[in-house]
């Protein structure tokens, strides 16, 4: 059973950096694509980051990209986002996901574990 423990959030000013941690455990991860999804007061979920365990290829959505990092660490079975030039509309509960053979980086439904979220607040 695939366990995903998230860590790093908090609160930071505008312009700021975090980065997030996502710990995995539970299966060998070479087959897997890792999200990261964020989910705002009153707004849906979206996606935020992907990485493909195997190769490093990552995929990023527009509102984030060239702000924000995903990598992994072999290693430490560790996933990790780094966040820079944070906007207040970055503040959201931010969780980390995994799925075997993921067809949509993109798509929630992809991803079969799910870590708890941890909480990013930017204010201005």
């Amino acid at each position: 059973q695939v366990q995903l423990v998230v860590s790093g959030g908090g609160l930071v000013q505008v312009g700021g950096s975090l980065i997030l941690s996502c710990v995995a455990s539970g299966r060998t991860f070479s087959n897997y694509v890792m999200g990261w999804f964020r989910q705002a007061p009153g707004k849906e979920g979206e996606f935020v980051a992907g990485i493909i365990w195997s190769s490093g290829g990552t995929y990023y959505a527009n509102s984030v990209k060239g702000r924000f990092t995903i990598s992994r660490d072999n290693a430490k079975n560790t996933v990790y986002l780094q966040m820079n030039s944070l906007k207040p509309e970055d503040t959201a509960i931010y969780y980390c996901a995994a799925g075997y053979l993921v067809r949509s980086e993109s798509r929630p439904s992809d991803y079969a574990s799910w870590g708890q979220g941890t909480q990013v607040t930017v204010s201005s």
